[in-house]
């Protein structure tokens, strides 16, 4: 959500910002709509005061035996003209609140220009690439041989883009997700929660899901979504909050399921757990101070790869470009994993976490703000999040990494503790 203050004060710069997103002039009609609001506002108060200015002679001239007919008949006039201008005036109100809602968020300066992820900056590559004696399969093959992954039966218990994981799959699953818990606990200061996974409609605007990416999300009949992100109900749990400065940064995290319709990738990743309907992910969600947004965003980035780092993975890290930039975040950083049993064996990274800052966007947006000690005034707070990690392309990067020639996978040593062994098959 945008602020039309700053828009009023500042079309030129909002213009810019939004034509590296693809939107060219938006202001114009933001702008022509708010005028024609406040003029309306403007003869509302004028009304409203004649009204009572009105009254008040009507007061004086009974008092005194005076004539108020015509008095009587312009206050008339003016409680019938007042809901009308109200009405118009609410119009106009939904109408810039629809555009201000559908608008992506504002990028930082530091955003790289570009059209695509073609254009993302690299920031740095880590680790090392595994390398085989003989030709790397990838997850599918793998999951076939170690019998631990079944698409053709979650195909027929759900459809396509399904899983079903068992025997020590099942638990490699189970131990990604408490292995990645157990350092951002333990070692980073987030705190553990288990929220819904269904949540209103309210909720899911306040993160920027709605209404812009209501084809990608499930809905229950009684007007509830499935979460796509534990961002959604983390983030809202500091919705019409005033926070005291001191409390801040707050650190959450959650590991949930997450459901997509994938509405807009069609033919792509059709096979495998690369993209599908259901997945699991461990999230990190940030509330900040403004002045610390920033450096909490490296922080957040910096607790992503750890877990990389643990596992002893090969990835790196790119600054998404402004055309590749999501929707609520002002910048991210995704971090990208080697999968070495990608197209045909040639190997490819794959995006396996992304850590965006978001600004006051998502804030003013839920109505969360804090207040510095001895001031009266409020700001909004900024909101983070990132994954850390996406549990399903993590288990795939296992899996292709530590593929042995038989088929059998070798486990990170990290994981050895919860597995009670080695390896996989």
């Amino acid at each position: 959500m945008h602020d039309i203050k700053f828009i009023r004060e500042n079309a030129v710069e909002f213009d810019r910002i939004m034509q590296r997103r693809g939107l060219e002039f938006p202001s114009v009609q933001i702008l022509r709509l708010d005028e024609k609001r406040r003029k309306l506002q403007t003869e509302l108060q004028a009304l409203q005061a004649r009204r009572n200015e009105s009254s008040k002679q009507i007061g004086v001239l009974k008092s005194s035996g005076g004539n108020t007919d015509e008095l009587i008949a312009e206050v008339a006039s003016i409680k019938q003209k007042i809901p009308e201008l109200e009405s118009e005036e609410q119009g106009l109100s939904g109408q810039i609140n629809a555009i201000l809602l559908s608008m992506p968020n504002l990028l930082d300066n530091n955003v790289p220009d570009g059209a695509s992820e073609e254009d993302n900056v690299l920031l740095r590559q880590v680790g090392n690439m595994p390398e085989f004696e003989f030709a790397p399969r990838d997850h599918v093959a793998l999951g076939e041989i170690t019998k631990g992954l079944d698409f053709e039966a979650a195909a027929e218990i759900s459809g396509a883009r399904f899983v079903v994981l068992s025997g020590q799959m099942a638990k490699l699953e189970r131990a990604l997700a408490s292995f990645m818990l157990d350092i951002h606990t333990s070692e980073f200061g987030y705190t553990e929660y288990l929220p819904p996974a269904l949540v209103n409609s309210k909720t899911m605007a306040g993160t920027g899901q709605l209404p812009k990416f209501e084809d990608d999300l499930f809905k229950t009949t009684d007007g509830r979504w499935l979460i796509p992100t534990a961002e959604v109900p983390l983030t809202n749990m500091v919705a019409n909050k005033i926070l005291d400065a001191d409390r801040l940064p707050l650190r959450m995290t959650a590991y949930t399921p997450c459901f997509r319709s994938e509405a807009g990738s069609a033919g792509r990743d059709t096979k495998g757990m690369i993209r599908q309907h259901q997945f699991s992910k461990v999230e990190l969600v940030s509330i900040t101070d403004p002045n610390a947004s920033d450096a909490e965003l490296d922080r957040m980035t910096s607790v992503a790869e750890t877990v990389l780092n643990r596992l002893k993975l090969a990835y790196r890290v790119v600054k998404l470009c402004s055309g590749d930039t999501g929707f609520s975040a002002r910048q991210t950083n995704d971090i990208e994993v080697w999968l070495p049993g990608q197209d045909e064996g040639e190997g490819r990274f794959r995006e396996i976490s992304s850590c965006s800052t978001c600004g006051p966007f998502q804030a003013r947006r839920m109505n969360a703000r804090f207040r510095r000690a001895g001031q009266k005034e409020t700001e909004f707070v900024h909101t983070l999040n990132g994954s850390a990690l996406a549990v399903g392309r993590c288990m795939v990067a296992i899996m292709e990494n530590g593929q042995q020639k038989d088929g059998c996978i070798l486990l990170p040593e990290a994981l050895h503790i919860y597995m009670g062994t080695d390896r996989i098959g």
